[in-house]
């Protein structure tokens, strides 16, 4: 197993491509295969070019006609080439021809990988930058029966094949020597995957990490770090805590979002989600089979004090997965930035529900000034779609009254603005709430749990509370700084 170092030092310095991969290259027991598909063979060439390949490369290879990839790795289904399902399938046939041809009689050291790609670089009209899906399939130990695996997804930004190529290679290197020398330290894995490369350059909107040597790393973290790291401007998990891409799980599909801080998710969430989805579905152009619900949690609502509480964070995914809900970390705090998101993977009927106090935000000009057209080329992005807000009401703490699209109070200076989009059915109320429920506030019921109040339970969705009590979520913190 290649050594783990005992210390480091505060300022580290970031070894030269060259060196990571004549350090790889000089190990006797690092050996496998390469499989890159669609930008040449650029992590490949890395090795080769830094001498002492022959101890680390098996095989190099690209299939670029696409029936002879298909010959080797299968057809798939949609007939696309640029997928998570192909590079799997990559990794799993190269994975295989390394076992069955490498005797381990003679080899008994050997640390078996196969880094596989599939990438399409920019078109020459210019109009589609090009993405890709890398993964790295490896053993820590010889005796290691199932293997680890690192699998991600990038964008490329710059504007000529010849970059991209490049910064793919040098991706793949990062990849490769983080895997085998940084695997103990899966953050900084993820931050030496941008060595030698400008953020600019490259968004990295999706990693997962698996095997026997991750077993303690939650995906839904390694997610919140891509966009700490500003690798990205969204990231996406499902109820099972995998990391998802968020263009392959939108992509034109009918999309509810629900944007709070669920802290914790509360009876109200609960049934502003199932009154809201109930009117989406029977929409005239929205297919219910082609419908996805996301609940969406800005970056801004995770800074309860200034940082980021990740700990917090991850109660609040351990709750919202238990019920089956698929998760979004944006970065977008204006509505019409995360609706503009949605547009570029879907063109059907995007629906947003809101609480009344959120449709106010929305109308306050504070949050445009940064835009040359202000407020009307915020709405302009944000309504000009198939979009529609679905309202659900609150209740005025002071005078008890409901509030609704019809007794809203707006700016006075938005007013007509306001009564454009109402009148123009852009504007639906949710008529049949649960009265019983509107009195329930998220930071009531957090204050509730951390002072041991009674009766917080039944505020909240079924099983939620046992949850919250068996795992300590959202108290953590305030007994250990007890003890």
């Amino acid at each position: 197993m290649p050594t783990v170092p005992s210390k480091e030092n505060a300022f580290e310095n970031i070894p030269s491509i060259k060196a990571k991969t004549l350090r790889i290259n000089l190990n006797r027991d690092i050996y496998g295969t390469f499989a890159e598909i669609g930008a040449g063979q650029e992590t490949a060439r890395h090795f080769f070019r830094a001498g002492g390949a022959s101890g680390t490369i098996a095989k190099a290879m690209s299939a670029y006609d696409k029936s002879f990839s298909d010959a080797i790795y299968g057809i798939e289904e949609d007939g696309r080439y640029v997928t998570q399902s192909r590079l799997k399938k990559m990794l799993d046939h190269e994975m295989r021809l390394v076992e069955e041809r490498i005797s381990r009689d003679s080899n008994p050291d050997y640390l078996f990988f196969s880094y596989a790609n599939t990438v399409a670089t920019i078109d020459f009209s210019k109009r589609y930058k090009g993405h890709g899906w890398v993964g790295l399939r490896f053993q820590l130990d010889p005796d290691q029966k199932e293997y680890d695996e690192i699998v991600l997804h990038i964008r490329f930004k710059q504007n000529e094949a010849r970059l991209q190529q490049e910064t793919l290679g040098i991706l793949g290197v990062n990849l490769i020597y983080g895997a085998f020398f940084k695997f103990h330290k899966p953050r900084k894995l993820l931050k030496y995957l941008y060595d030698h490369i400008d953020h600019d350059t490259l968004e990295i909107d999706m990693i997962n990490f698996t095997g026997p040597n991750f077993a303690d790393v939650d995906n839904r973290l390694m997610s919140l770090q891509l966009i700490k790291n500003d690798m990205t401007d969204a990231v996406m998990f499902g109820p099972d805590g995998n990391n998802l891409l968020p263009a392959a799980v939108l992509y034109k599909k009918n999309i509810l979002a629900l944007r709070g801080s669920f802290r914790p998710v509360t009876k109200v969430n609960m049934d502003m989600f199932q009154k809201s989805y109930d009117i989406f579905i029977r929409e005239q152009t929205v297919d219910m089979e082609n419908a996805i619900v996301v609940f969406e949690i800005t970056l801004s609502n995770l800074k309860a004090s200034g940082e980021i509480d990740e700990q917090d964070f991850m109660d609040r995914a351990e709750l919202l997965c238990s019920l089956g809900h698929t998760v979004l970390i944006s970065k977008f705090q204006e509505y019409y930035k995360l609706v503009e998101y949605f547009n570029n993977y879907t063109k059907a009927k995007i629906g947003l529900t809101m609480g009344v106090n959120n449709l106010v935000d929305v109308f306050d000009e504070k949050y445009y000034r940064h835009l040359s057209g202000g407020i009307l080329e915020a709405f302009g992005k944000l309504f000009f779609k198939d979009l529609k807000v679905y309202l659900y009401p609150m209740k005025d703490p002071e005078t008890g009254q409901v509030l609704t699209s019809n007794n809203v109070k707006v700016h006075p200076r938005m007013k007509e603005l306001y009564k454009f989009f109402k009148y123009n059915g852009k504007v639906m109320d949710i008529i049949d709430y649960d009265p019983d429920v509107l009195h329930i506030f998220s930071r009531d019921v957090l204050k509730k749990i951390i002072n041991k109040d009674e009766g917080w339970e039944k505020e909240l969705p079924e099983g939620i509370a046992e949850t919250i009590k068996e795992k300590n979520l959202f108290t953590r913190k305030v007994l250990e700084e007890k003890e």
